[in-house]
């Protein structure tokens, strides 16, 4: 049936209507706060454990995480299978080696128990890493008995070449994951283990850090806990990396009532932000939660306007980017994802060189990359930053940033290769030329942009490859211009900034550009 005028509508209108009905902002906050109960309950069978959000959809389920992580389900896709070196999330395995495991959350929209990123990403990642691991104490081992004589009773020689042994490299699924996908897994993880080795990753850190083998572990809502029975995660013989699936995996929408009002349930509401939040961060929510969830669906959305459009004047007085959040017609709504929003307040301190792992209550912590003098950061916050001495910013909107000289900033605006294919490897020369003016003086440098996760990590990485060495001193280029830089070498590069940047997302589009400034060649327009 077509709509012809005549009031009726088709099928397919219908559907739509009720959809966008469902689908409204009380209905997704109302959901999300009602799964974090869940998660809440969880995290406290394992108090000593840190929770991390899985970005950007777990970010919503807690309010407050230790950290955050970046495990992205179509990595877990059946036949796209893959072991991501520009995703190591190396701090997890650090964080679950000092504390003896951790909780991750995420959820998901399409009805199933668990997302891709959990049932297979995740588990992909620990077998990696454990074999990783084991390759590299065997090999210290074998060093030790070398260095000691075959005759000697190295450290190595029993007790530890025993443990090695028991050391469990296999793959572990969940049972719902077929053993054909299994095995074809399970095929690919030894080219994967030899990418993650040479790919420059410390694995000696992690492999000091571990004294267990990483295992993941399913919880979803429909799981059943036996509340006398909960094991002490330290009895286990493996870390645990306890895999919580935040919502119930109940049909698209469930209508619920309560007292004061009625709603739908939404699976994984914290999924696709952009659609449905109207400029509401987690951040915001969770300050303002009692008063949003007691607004009830007639007054939601004039109050979470009121919440958003207050944070925006506050930022504006302090001199902070605030543009004017305008609600899209749906259909644009969904065709262009806006990163701004995301707030990450959680940071790796390496200031001095502390690799120890902790929450951060400093809302302007940067990211310094080693002993560089490069910072990596977000726009936002350039303009509150005291340590440093100048200032890259590859925002599309300026930023008002009081340095002592004018030419200490410069703002180069870039776009992501969803906008614009090039925008990155026409801005490179610029951006390497001005770093190179200040480093060369000994200048801290800060390269910001909106989200401080991916256009300033890819700009980073180009001046990280282009004026400093394999060990990260700056030589002016000289190793550069000696050296044919290849995409392995690139990626050995980006895991040396990962390994500080913990947050860092580079797309595949941007770091293409990149790969394309720094052979010298043209990024592909397809």
């Amino acid at each position: 049936m077509e709509d012809y005028g005549d009031g009726k509508l088709s099928i397919y209108r219908a559907a739509r209507s009720i959809k966008r009905r469902d689908n409204t902002l009380y209905n997704a906050l109302r959901s999300i706060y009602e799964d974090s109960i869940f998660v809440g309950e969880i995290s406290q069978l394992w108090p000593d454990l840190p929770l991390l959000a899985n970005l950007r959809c777990g970010f919503w389920y807690s309010p407050k995480f230790h950290s955050t992580c970046y495990f992205k389900s179509t990595d877990g896709h059946t036949n796209n299978w893959s072991f991501n070196t520009s995703r190591l999330n190396l701090h997890v395995a650090l964080l679950s080696g000092q504390k003896g495991g951790c909780i991750i959350v995420d959820s998901t929209r399409k009805g199933k128990r668990f997302p891709d990123s959990m049932s297979k990403t995740i588990p992909i990642w620990t077998c990696v890493l454990n074999r990783a691991i084991l390759h590299y104490r065997n090999k210290l081992c074998d060093s030790e008995s070398s260095t000691n004589g075959e005759g000697s009773s190295s450290n190595c020689a029993g007790d530890a070449k025993l443990e090695n042994r028991g050391w469990d490299c296999s793959l572990h699924l969940p049972l719902w994951v077929p053993d054909t996908e299994k095995a074809a897994i399970e095929e690919r993880l030894e080219i994967w283990t030899k990418q993650l080795e040479a790919s420059g990753a410390d694995i000696a850190s992690v492999a000091s850090c571990l004294k267990k083998p990483l295992r993941p572990l399913w919880i979803s809502q429909k799981t059943v806990i036996w509340l006398n029975e909960v094991p002490d995660h330290n009895s286990w013989d493996f870390t645990p990396i306890i895999l919580v699936s935040a919502s119930s995996s109940i049909g698209v929408f469930q209508h619920r009532t309560t007292s004061e009002f009625s709603w739908n349930y939404i699976p994984g509401a914290g999924d696709d932000e952009e659609s449905w939040a109207r400029g509401l961060t987690p951040t915001h929510f969770w300050s303002h939660v009692h008063d949003i969830i007691s607004s009830g669906p007639d007054l939601c959305n004039q109050k979470v306007a009121e919440i958003v459009e207050k944070d925006r004047v506050y930022r504006a007085h302090r001199g902070e980017n605030a543009p004017q959040v305008s609600v899209k017609n749906q259909k644009l709504a969904d065709a262009v994802a806006d990163l701004s929003n995301v707030e990450l307040p959680l940071a790796l301190d390496v200031l001095n060189g502390d690799t120890t792992l902790k929450p951060s209550n400093d809302a302007y912590t940067i990211f310094w990359i080693g002993s560089t003098n490069l910072a990596i950061g977000t726009t936002k916050h350039a303009a509150l930053i005291s340590n440093v001495d100048c200032v890259l910013n590859c925002d599309q909107d300026s930023v008002s940033i009081n340095l002592p000289d004018s030419e200490a900033h410069l703002h180069l605006p870039m776009v992501s290769s969803k906008l614009d294919r090039f925008s990155l490897f026409n801005n490179l020369p610029a951006a390497v030329k001005f770093a190179k003016l200040n480093l060369s003086q000994g200048h801290r440098l800060l390269v910001c942009c909106r989200s401080g996760e991916d256009v300033s990590v890819c700009v980073c990485l180009a001046i990280l490859t282009s004026l400093f060495d394999d060990k990260g001193t700056f030589d002016d280029g000289r190793s550069f211009s000696e050296t044919c830089i290849t995409k392995l070498e690139m990626r050995r590069r980006l895991v040396f900034i990962c390994k500080f940047a913990i947050t860092a997302r580079p797309s595949r589009g941007n770091l293409k550009q990149v790969f394309g400034f720094l052979t010298g060649g043209r990024v592909a327009s397809a």
